[in-house]
């Protein structure tokens, strides 16, 4: 998987997968030049943000490879998936043994028992029902979208045009093209800015919608076509949000000085209150001078010259 399609699609599991699990891309499969796509396995600490993730939080339940495909995988290739499977399940037991200190079963027939390690999930992804694949390995539906092989090969195959359009399918949705993209654009606009969805979507989405300058591929064109045009309404929303910000900032600020007026005009009567009590005379022109001043801290400060002054002039141009 090369181009930024697939890119996309690999960086978007890993990083909603990242949330419930240590996941990976591009992991070397050491006895085979294959390279697994996506491999999760989960953290048993976060067990509840997992269930809140939806179908592919289900998927990631066990140790996985995830393998998505920007259209419908073919028989072949899903041969190609298994065999990464079982290199991949044989890496795991050679890691343990070497963990443990022990030897492989034909090495040593005296050998003690080998430690116990899952055999990981299949999850092959891709946009249309691979109708070859589904019969070569009796699949049978479990939900929606959702089929699992016959159990020994532990195998689960998405179909992305019949999952549900839910929330709980949408990052899975992401993958897709053309109508299934476009929705899944939409539903991703619809959530509040603090889903969980958009922290991992929207980075991404922009990163591929502005990081690839290189020549696009005839496969990725509609992608990148869907893509471009969601960060367009995307930064046209901003900016209505930016203006619409604005205009609430400035109605805040012309709130904030009506307050302010309305304390300032409060401080200018306490001073000729304070100057009344005292005896004070006060002509017209202070007067109008007292009321007019707008600064609170110079208002402030009449006050506590009115409390002790002995005359007008030492109240509002200091002591001689």
């Amino acid at each position: 998987m090369h181009n930024r399609s697939d890119q996309f699609s690999k960086n978007l599991l890993r990083d909603g997968l990242s949330l419930v699990s240590a996941a990976e891309t591009e992991v070397e499969v050491l006895a085979a030049t294959q390279k697994i796509d996506v491999y999760s396995v989960p953290d048993p600490a976060r067990e509840a943000e997992r269930a809140g993730m939806g179908l592919l939080g289900e998927l990631a339940a066990e140790p996985s490879l995830f393998e998505p495909f920007h259209r419908t995988p073919s028989l072949r290739q899903v041969r190609r998936c298994l065999r990464k499977q079982l290199t991949w399940h044989h890496e795991l037991e050679r890691r343990a043994r070497s963990a443990a200190g022990s030897v492989a079963p034909d090495e040593d027939t005296d050998a003690p028992p080998q430690p116990a390690v899952d055999f990981p999930a299949l999850v092959v992804i891709g946009t249309g029902r691979p109708e070859t694949v589904l019969d070569a390995y009796r699949c049978e539906p479990v939900q929606p979208g959702v089929y699992h092989a016959v159990p020994g090969l532990v195998m689960r195959v998405v179909v992305l045009a019949e999952l549900p359009r839910t929330r709980g399918t949408l990052l899975l949705r992401l993958l897709g093209s053309g109508r299934l993209l476009r929705d899944a654009l939409a539903d991703l606009a619809e959530l509040p800015d603090d889903a969980w969805e958009r922290s991992i979507a929207q980075p991404l989405l922009v990163h591929f919608r502005l990081g690839g300058q290189e020549p696009t591929t005839d496969e990725e064109d509609e992608v990148s076509a869907e893509i471009r045009a969601w960060f367009e309404d995307y930064e046209r929303k901003l900016r209505s949000e930016e203006r619409t910000e604005g205009r609430r900032e400035g109605r805040d600020e012309g709130r904030r000085e009506g307050r302010d007026e309305g304390r300032a005009e409060e401080a200018a009567r306490a001073v000729l209150t304070v100057l009344r009590g005292r005896g004070i005379a006060v002509p017209d022109v202070a007067r109008e001078r007292i009321l007019a001043e707008k600064d609170l801290q110079t208002l402030e400060r009449w006050i506590e010259r009115a409390v002790v002054a002995a005359s007008l002039a030492e109240v509002l141009d200091g002591p001689s």
